[in-house]
């Protein structure tokens, strides 16, 4: 199921970025550690009540300038993604994206339907409605990622140092300008039109492909951006958490801020002034083998591991160790214990669910064929229909309305892929055990 080290070393192309592979996976796991950090259970016998270590405290709320790493998975991804994109047939090169990102989805989306089916026998209406709510919540980062994706063709085009550059300054403005419009008490829905502001991070991922940032300049950028967060924060009506927590009279992250853009900025050009260091990690083969395995799997890790956290915190309540409070005696070693139960539940989940993301489905992973311009202009409606669905769905849970969200996100997808003419020969997916190795999304 898992190759050997010295099988992911002589299958791994010489062309491979694998710096890029080290910050997508990074990313993950500090997330994952970040989730299993942060939750807080009360269990009574009618509800589950879940609350944030950070709520109300701001000097834990510094936390997220550590654990708010999400925007390197945005960099990565575009910057693989140039890797792939020609520039050329836009919406078939995106379905071919969502053919991979979602796959894993179709089955996360199965396993919770029905451990909600079972839980609704046994839990109470409060404690399910309060699961259900969290299930799916999560893959609200997908219609993010789906969101940056789009503008692939568009930041294709940056090729200059003086674009890039412009087109930074002009994202920034824009979302500062929209801030600006919220704190004077705007209407509420202007501010999402700052969820664009993770293109910052697209953005310095052309740039990082591109070469058109010198790990000089990015260093001075890190720095400088760092440096104007932290006045904004201290000086300014911004908050401290990167991270949407209670109590907060602006989240930083739902809407996206201008801070957060700081933030992205300071991620991403660090990653870029480290790059060399990372290289020469990732050219040890063991440390590639670790690198090249989780990226194969790197959506389940991102999906199963709430479940892995739910099931630590039950098995905790279980135990009478409950997480409550940070005043309550031996808060931080109950947490140290259960972040390490987390991420070896995780490991576990991973090496069992992981063949599910690369074996291709019938039919969904079939390969696309060339799109006419009518047929492409209705493929980008339904990719558009996946983005708005999928943040949707996220939001609302697996309840109330949810239930209305989740089936139409499904729909989407499906009706996306039913848009998408299919390569004659290649009406399903029937790769053999070597391609399924080396991850590929598939098809003919």
């Amino acid at each position: 199921m898992i190759p050997s080290v010295r099988e992911v070393e002589q299958t791994t192309p010489v062309t491979r970025d694998r710096f890029v592979d080290v910050v997508r996976l990074f990313s993950l796991l500090v997330v994952i550690g970040g989730h299993a950090v942060m939750l807080l259970v009360t269990v009574t016998p009618d509800r589950w009540t879940f609350g944030n270590v950070l709520d109300g405290s701001p000097r834990l709320q510094l936390l997220t300038w550590v654990l708010q790493v999400m925007p390197l998975f945005f960099f990565a991804g575009v910057a693989a993604s140039l890797h792939s994109y020609t520039g050329t047939d836009a919406a078939r090169w995106l379905f071919r994206r969502v053919q991979r990102l979602y796959r894993p989805v179709f089955y996360y989306l199965a396993g919770w339907l029905v451990a909600l089916t079972i839980a609704r026998r046994y839990l109470s209406d409060q404690a399910y409605n309060n699961i259900a709510g969290v299930g799916i919540q999560l893959t609200w980062f997908l219609g993010a990622y789906m969101l940056v994706l789009v503008g692939v063709p568009a930041l294709h085009k940056i090729t200059s140092a003086r674009a890039l550059w412009t087109t930074l300054a002009g994202m920034v403005a824009v979302v500062a300008v929209i801030d600006q419009v919220r704190i004077a008490g705007g209407p509420g829905l202007v501010g999402y039109l700052n969820f664009a502001a993770w293109y910052v991070a697209g953005v310095l991922g052309v740039g990082y492909v591109r070469g058109l940032i010198t790990r000089r300049t990015a260093l001075l950028v890190a720095l400088g951006a760092f440096a104007v967060n932290v006045v904004l924060v201290t000086a300014g009506p911004y908050e401290v958490s990167l991270v949407t927590v209670r109590g907060l009279h602006l989240s930083n992250m739902t809407p996206p801020t201008v801070v957060l853009c700081g933030h992205m900025l300071f991620l991403c050009a660090l990653a870029i002034w480290a790059r060399p260091a990372v290289t020469r990690a990732a050219a040890n083969a063991r440390v590639w083998w670790f690198v090249a395995i989780g990226n194969r799997g790197a959506m389940t890790l991102y999906l199963w591991h709430l479940v892995a956290l739910i099931i630590v915190f039950a098995a905790s309540h279980v135990l009478g160790h409950d997480r409550v409070s940070t005043e309550q005696p031996g808060f931080w070693c109950l947490v140290a214990v259960q972040v390490l139960a987390v991420y070896a539940l995780t490991c576990v989940l991973f090496w069992l669910l992981q063949p599910l993301e690369n074996t291709p489905l019938p039919w969904w992973d079939a390969k696309v064929a060339p799109l006419s311009t009518p047929r492409a202009a209705v493929a980008w409606a339904g990719l558009l229909a996946i983005v708005v669905t999928n943040l949707m769905s996220a939001k609302e849970g697996l309840k109330g309305p949810g239930l209305v969200w989740v089936p139409l996100f499904v729909a989407a997808l499906l009706g996306t892929r039913a848009i998408m003419p299919t390569k004659p020969g290649c009406g399903s997916a029937s790769p053999d055990r070597r391609t399924h190795k080396r991850g590929a999304s598939g098809g003919c």
